[in-house]
């Protein structure tokens, strides 16, 4: 007999219960299928004392029961077929100590299929509670035995299926969850990669895009450029539902010929015959000598600063402009000519700056037509025709293509007085009455002169009244030797002779009214034939009334038959506010005077007017001036320089100046051309000549120091003529008379007449 534990279990023997008396009974059946009873142990009834017997009873088949499959063949009772195994029971499953088999009988190690019952009598067991109740506890150490069995089967590759129906779960568990976060990766991954590269929604600020700052700013686009000050403050203004624009900005990007005098709080502009005149808080204005008056006030004033009409500024002006709201803004079209347009070819965002995180400005639709400005990359920046202006991608546009832009508008024609010949004017130096008395021999050995200019007139005080000098003997005198008289009016020599005296006197209307009016008093009362302007004390600040005391004189010139010319220096950044280009349309000559490139308050020495100097002075003129308008002036006078080394006390005095670059210091003195071959001769020197500059050079020592010179003589002169002659001037300029020599004048004819 096979026991389990001690326990009277025979792998021959089958559970059945009979009560007899309360007792429980084990029998055991023979190989011929009688059974034997054997006394069992007597005691209460399982049922009450065993917690869970009754269940493992009613799953053990009885003996005798219709559901044996043969004689000598027992089986537990329960449901068809099933087989029982710890405390699960699945279909087919019998009894089994240590695992489970198909078709298995009790056994106590092991099940073996179809076990029959071994030997000849059977046994019989009887059991007490104790040990019904450690056949329940074997029960269940059974089923974990089973459990451990099954691993073992696992490991050695008999998996059962239940088992592999769970691991398949697992690994199908395993990649959804690494596809899920795969995919939270990429999620985020794309995030950030389109937070950093995607395209931006941000609306820009169009009130910060243009400054706009108070309830009556408007934002000014001129020539597809948004107009600030140097504050970046607007400068337009919306008053009364009429645009404004400030005075300074319509100078600059309008119409420069506009003139505002905050002194005496008037606006002028200068037509060819006279100027029209609108004082401030006026709907009412004079042109010429014609009243006229608009729906509108013309011109508006916050404190010096004058704001003029736009539509009344379109009067005067080859423009278009148009208003749009939300924001307030003005769109001002005032140059004419080719442009480069494009197509949106679809909607597309135009941005404050070029990449897709600035900004937007507005939205362009498709087919839209913008004005394109420049490349930037990808990007080109564009203005819309509502006064935007930003970038677009370049993929964004199509048939990019030059379009002529013009508009019909009746310029105003400033008429000059010319003269039939080529100009031949030198300057005669006047500083008293005697000084007339001497035209004559001052004429007498000129050659091919044409015009003679006495620098009759300055300015004496800060009211603008003058000095003249001016000489009808003088006049006639001239006119019987053929010769044109235009008397220079200069701003120094005279009353006045400073940069803050000549603002005084041209940034006052009523002023320069005066000064304008006893110069054409004293021109006609003498009978000259011709005005000649000399300001040499010009500042940038009185750039803009110089500029408009020209246009005035012009017109009172014009009016009385006097040719007006204006003399400038050469074209350099630091004079550009002298205004060549104003003085081309409005003056009948300009001259540019060619010499001055090193003056008596040098650092250093040089030249007065070397070739190169002179060559890129017409050059640059002639971007601004017309050649028929364009006279050269040439000096009949050289300088002859001292240099001498500075003491360490001077260095030292002159530390964080311009004068301490220059280790000389250095004198000079003017000579005419005769003068200058004189102190070669005395002090024993030969010239040589210049490549560099086309002059005569030369330098020697003596009295402690250096002297060096620069000859301007017949071959230096005739070099500057060439230049004249070979750029179709209007004439030439010399400075002055009595300095030159005879030779002078037959080179001077050879090339101008």
């Amino acid at each position: 007999m096979d026991e389990r534990e001690g326990r009277g279990f025979d792998t021959t023997n089958s559970w059945s219960r009979q009560q007899r008396s309360g007792e429980y009974r084990r029998k055991s059946t023979d190989s011929s299928g009688n059974q034997n009873d054997n006394t069992t142990r007597s005691g209460s009834s399982l049922n009450d004392k065993i917690p869970g017997i009754h269940q493992l009873r009613s799953n053990i088949r009885m003996p005798g029961s219709k559901q044996a499959e043969s004689p000598g063949t027992s089986r537990v009772s329960g449901a068809q077929n099933t087989r029982f195994s710890g405390s699960a029971s699945t279909q087919s499953t019998r009894i089994s100590g240590s695992g489970r088999a198909a078709g298995s009988r009790f056994s106590g190690n092991a099940v073996k299929p179809n076990s029959r019952v071994q030997g000849e009598e059977s046994q019989t067991l009887h059991m007490t509670e104790e040990e019904a109740q450690q056949s329940v506890r074997a029960a269940a150490r059974s089923r974990t035995r089973s459990a451990d069995s099954s691993g073992r089967r696992r490991r050695s590759g008999q998996r059962p299926r239940r088992g592999s129906r769970a691991r398949r779960r697992r690994r199908n568990l395993i990649f959804r969850m690494g596809i899920l976060v795969a995919f939270l990766i990429a999620l985020v991954v794309g995030i950030f990669i389109w937070k950093k590269y995607g395209p931006s929604k941000e609306k820009a600020d169009l009130e910060q895009y243009y400054g706009l700052m108070n309830e009556n700013d408007l934002a000014v686009i001129i020539n597809n450029q948004v107009i600030r000050d140097e504050e970046g403050v607007p400068v337009g203004k919306l008053m009364d539902d009429q645009v404004y624009v400030e005075y300074s900005v319509v100078r600059h990007n309008i119409n420069e010929r506009f003139y505002w005098d905050p002194n005496e709080s008037v606006m002028l502009y200068t037509l060819p015959n006279g100027n029209v005149s609108v004082a401030v808080g006026s709907r009412e204005y004079t042109e010429i000598n014609e009243k006229k008056s608009e729906d509108y006030v013309i011109l508006k004033t916050e404190g010096r600063t004058a704001y003029i009409a736009l539509p009344f500024i379109q009067q005067y002006t080859n423009m278009d402009y148009s208003v749009y709201k939300k924001p307030d803004r003005a769109v001002i079209t005032c140059e004419w000519g080719e442009i480069q347009t494009a197509s949106v070819k679809r909607n597309t965002e135009v941005r404050y700056q070029g990449g897709v995180k600035s900004p937007i400005l507005t939205e362009a639709k498709k087919s839209d037509r913008v004005t394109v400005l420049e490349e930037e990359g990808d990007w080109k920046k564009v203005a819309t025709t509502d006064g935007f202006v930003g970038y677009v991608k370049n993929s964004s546009l199509r048939k990019i293509e030059s379009e002529t832009l013009s508009r019909e508008f009746e310029a105003p024609e400033y008429s000059n007085l010319s003269v039939s010949h080529t100009i031949n004017m030198a300057w005669h130096s006047i500083e008293n009455q005697d000084a007339n008395s001497y035209v004559l021999e001052m004429i007498a050995a000129t050659k091919g002169l044409t015009t003679i200019a006495p620098t009759w007139f300055t300015i004496a005080d800060l009211d603008g009244n003058i000095n003249s000098l001016a000489s009808t003997e003088y006049v006639n005198y001239a006119h019987q030797q053929n010769l044109d008289v235009w008397a220079t009016l200069r701003d120094f020599h005279g009353g006045i002779n400073s940069f803050e005296e000549t603002y005084q006197v041209l940034s006052y209307t009523s002023k320069r009214e005066t000064l304008i009016n006893q110069v054409i008093a004293a021109a006609l009362q003498s009978g000259i034939d011709g005005i000649n302007l000399d300001f040499e004390l010009i500042s940038t600040e009185c750039g803009e009334h110089y500029i408009q005391f020209v246009r005035e004189l012009s017109v009172k010139c014009r009016q009385n038959s006097l040719v007006l010319s204006i003399d400038n220096y050469v074209p350099q950044p630091y004079n550009a506010h002298y205004n060549l280009k104003e003085q081309g349309i409005v003056a009948d000559y300009v001259i540019i005077m060619g010499y001055d490139e090193h003056t008596e308050g040098s650092y250093e020495a040089g030249s007065v007017a070397s070739y190169g100097y002179v060559k890129k002075g017409i050059e640059d003129a002639l971007q601004s001036v017309p050649s028929t308008k364009l006279v050269t002036a040439v000096p009949l006078y050289t300088r002859l320089w001292f240099e001498s080394p500075k003491s360490q006390e001077e260095l030292d005095a002159q530390q964080g100046t311009e004068a301490a670059q220059f280790p000389n210091n250095v004198t000079s003195t003017a000579m005419g051309m005769d003068e200058a071959v004189q102190t070669l001769n005395q002090y024993g020197v030969q010239a040589e000549w210049n490549e560099e500059a086309k002059q005569n050079y030369a330098q020697w020592e003596a009295d402690g120091g250096m002297y060096k010179i620069w000859l301007e003589d017949e071959t230096s002169l005739e070099e500057k003529l060439k230049l004249i002659k070979g750029n179709n001037l209007a004439g030439v300029a010399e400075w002055r008379l009595g300095w030159e020599n005879s030779s002078a004048w037959d080179l001077i004819l050879q090339y101008v007449n």
